[in-house]
């Protein structure tokens, strides 16, 4: 695999000073922290429930496998956060979304950004165009995945005819998500939310995939969440304005979120060199890291040309969609 180069245009202090912890921020008050990101809220609202909009600021913290691991990824919260607010601009006009496009505090500047509250549907709503990863294990042992039946005869990184929806449910932090079928869905939410939370995804996955088509990059898979705004969370098997009680929410399409493989580089029935954290998850499990991934201890830290190979490929995956800076 050739390595990649990150853009000269990278402000320096955003590898030099990876962050790990968000900084007090005037008028803003932390609520909620993730693996990844933190949520903040306006110093006025008593709690999440009260206020009516957030901010959601990225860390350059790294999990996999369940874990965070003690060593960060320099520039990773920026990508994320940067590329999630060129995606929501992108899909502006297709769905509706929690994104607000406004100025936050320079404290936070380029890894923060500003958004609606949503009430969160629990559901990790998952696109496949291609099989790998889980999806092809799963397919490898009954033919299908998450209840859909596919042709025999897949391979590794073989392209879908259709693209196709594989949700999970949402676990408590820590946990794994469980994959399910949309009938598992229909059972837990009501059957035209698990229609409206499959059609959204394949829609907004479909015009993705066409826009990194055209920079040479194969979407292979995401996931989307989606809320509503507070008021209009909706169960059932009829909804009565289905198209304003979803909205589009998290961070989307971004190397935390999604495969991305570069176009040229993809060989079905091979394992294709991806723009996101595989790298870390391949550097874990192999005998170079000393770590059992089935056993008790956490993961160790990460090796300098890990982290800094890592880095490269978020910042690649920004540079090529994107075209702009990274500022």
């Amino acid at each position: 695999m050739a390595d990649f180069v990150a853009p000269d245009y990278v402000p320096s202090d955003v590898l030099e000073h990876p962050v790990t912890e968000i900084p007090d921020i005037p008028g803003w008050k932390k609520a909620a922290a993730g693996k990844v990101r933190e949520i903040y809220i306006p110093e006025d609202a008593a709690g999440i429930s009260t206020a009516d909009r957030l901010m959601l600021v990225a860390t350059d913290r790294i999990s996999a496998y369940d874990f965070i691991l003690d060593t960060p990824i320099p520039g990773k919260g920026a990508v994320l956060t940067q590329l999630s607010r060129w995606w929501f601009n992108q899909l502006n006009g297709l769905v509706d979304t929690h994104y607000l496009d406004v100025d936050v505090p320079a404290e936070v500047a380029g890894r923060a950004m500003i958004t609606r509250r949503l009430e969160m549907y629990p559901v990790e709503c998952v696109a496949r165009g291609y099989l790998t990863g889980s999806g092809l294990a799963e397919y490898q042992q009954s033919g299908a995945v998450c209840g859909i039946a596919l042709p025999p005869g897949l391979r590794e990184a073989s392209k879908l005819s259709e693209p196709i929806f594989t949700p999970a449910i949402k676990a408590e932090l820590g946990e794994h998500d469980e994959n399910v079928s949309a009938g598992r869905i229909a059972q837990l939410h009501g059957r035209a939310v698990a229609k409206s939370l499959t059609d959204l995804t394949l829609l907004i996955y479909r015009k993705a995939a066409e826009i990194a088509a055209e920079r040479g990059i194969i979407l292979a898979d995401t996931k989307f969440e989606f809320g509503a705004l507070p008021g209009h969370y909706v169960h059932g098997d009829t909804l009565n304005d289905a198209a304003a009680s979803f909205v589009l929410g998290d961070e989307v399409i971004t190397p935390d979120s999604s495969r991305f493989w570069p176009a040229d580089a993809w060989v079905e029935g091979q394992v294709t060199p991806s723009f996101d954290k595989q790298y870390v998850r391949d550097w874990l499990t192999g005998p170079q890291s000393g770590w059992d991934r089935h056993g008790d201890a956490k993961p160790p830290a990460l090796p300098p040309e890990v982290v800094q190979r890592t880095s490269e490929r978020y910042l690649e995956a920004y540079r090529i969609l994107t075209g702009e800076p990274l500022i």
